[in-house]
């Protein structure tokens, strides 16, 4: 039976590799092919397809029994390579060609795997549409007229349009799990430090983290056994195994109709197959969520962007940069930060050193009480909206704004570091929905238990 490439998952790209089955040179030439076919979502922002078939055969050919041997990843632009430039889709940075590899792509590289091709995103990382003026918008593969989200939305649209198996975003505040539900593919943010984190294009130190995004959990978790070098086992459970907390007070509450609906299907599937689901409170940490989460981005981007370019792209100045930004979005968040309106370091303080060990407290308190495993809630409140809607987007008849409205539901886990994973829900048509699941930092592996049997669940 021959192999459908365009669907291949890389869990099984990388067994056909080592059994012969599929050559990886044969495999990198329909990722090209396909990266053509696709060319009109804007997904890729550098791309070589001889390089990728000349480097999938060489790669295999050095270690063939390597976890990813031969497998072409695409990479957010934001990451650190050295066979392709590092923007982070931004002009001041179009021909920035690091010297040195980021951690993780270091960690690729020995495992095998290679980058592929680098990924369209919102320009600095600095919002959710990947509606970009610099590098242009990247588009849905759902509905080309709508948003990939962001801010890893070319990783997420090259995934879902089947051009690669898999890739690697970044995610501070759900960069990674925003557009893996709204393009309608698995996206993971681990446990913040899980994995390296040097060499990247930042916002904040504090929230960073690389992510992974792929179509299958199994290959979620081989490259976070990769990325993590933790060879813990992700148990085949049953979703029946799994005690699941839903938090109904803010991320079930003023959401799209068919967001809701869709959500409360699975919750319901998975109900009926065992999973065991108890109501919680979160209310008690909401006001301290709001003190932490702007106020550290803020406050960090201010210094840790400047330090990125010291290090890794000393002729390009600070101020260059800021004045060079395209996208109107993101120079009205950066300018906000220049002279007296700058977050002030008191509120940056109070916010790392008081507010997030309390979020860290009633979470843990929620978790421990209830017996939690993780907690459930759709990963956004609505769906992909038009391209162009950067300031507000439509909300049950109303204008929302869209930032804000986007990341409500993934920014809780981000402030307190904690491991998500948003899968998408089974559908017949329309566009994607994600639910997601959080769990307890440091769980990770068995999040991707859970997440394992969610996923199969819902096909079910």
């Amino acid at each position: 039976m021959k192999l459908d490439l365009e669907r291949l998952d890389a869990t099984t790209a990388v067994k056909a590799f080592k059994v012969g089955s599929v050559a990886p040179s044969e495999f990198a030439e329909a990722v090209a092919e396909r990266a053509a076919a696709h060319s009109n979502l804007n997904a890729l922002q550098s791309f070589d397809p001889e390089y990728l078939v000349r480097t999938a055969t060489e790669t295999f050919q050095a270690n063939p029994n390597a976890p990813l041997a031969g497998l072409p990843l695409v990479v957010k632009d934001n990451i650190n390579t050295t066979n392709y430039p590092t923007s982070g889709g931004t002009r001041a940075l179009l021909g920035h060609t690091p010297t040195r590899e980021a951690g993780v792509i270091e960690q690729i590289l020995r495992a095998g795997g290679f980058v592929g091709a680098k990924a369209n995103m919102h320009e600095l990382a600095f919002g959710i549409t990947s509606n970009n003026a610099v590098t242009g918008p990247v588009r849905n593969p759902v509905d080309p007229n709508m948003i990939a989200g962001g801010s890893s939305g070319g990783t997420a649209a090259a995934v879902a349009a089947g051009i690669f198996p898999a890739g690697l975003g970044t995610d501070t505040g759900g960069s990674c799990r925003i557009p893996a539900a709204l393009c309608g593919v698995i996206g993971f943010r681990p446990t913040t430090g899980r994995y390296e984190g040097d060499g990247i294009v930042p916002i904040s130190h504090t929230r960073d983290t690389v992510g992974p995004m792929a179509r299958t959990v199994r290959d979620i978790a081989l490259l976070d056994g990769v990325l993590s070098g933790d060879t813990l086992t992700v148990v085949d459970a049953g979703i029946s195994d799994f005690t699941i907390g839903v938090p109904r007070q803010m991320f079930f509450e003023n959401i799209d109709p068919i967001v809701a609906a869709t959500v409360e299907a699975q919750l319901s599937a998975m109900a009926m197959q065992g999973a065991k689901f108890v109501e919680v409170d979160l209310e008690r940490i909401w006001s301290h969520n709001e003190a932490f989460s702007f106020p550290v981005v803020f406050y960090e981007v201010m210094r840790d962007l400047p330090a990125y370019l010291a290090e890794h792209a000393s002729d390009v100045t600070f101020d260059a940069l800021i004045a060079s930004i395209g996208s109107p979005d993101v120079a009205g968040a950066i300018s906000s930060q220049l002279g007296d309106d700058a977050m002030p370091e008191a509120v940056y303080r109070a916010a790392i050193d008081r507010h997030r060990p309390e979020m860290r407290k009633i979470y843990g308190r929620v978790f421990e009480d209830q017996g939690l495993d993780a907690i459930v809630f759709p990963t956004t409140p609505l769906p992909a909206r038009p391209i162009g809607g950067d300031e507000t987007v439509e909300l049950k008849s109303e204008q929302v704004p869209t930032f804000p409205t986007y990341i409500r539901n993934t920014d809780l886990g981000s402030n307190i570091g904690a491991p998500g994973i948003s899968l998408p829900c089974p559908i017949t048509s329309g566009l994607p929905v994600g639910i997601e699941f959080d769990a307890l930092p440091g769980r990770d592996r068995s999040l991707l238990s859970l997440a394992r049997a969610a996923e199969k669940a819902m096909a079910h």
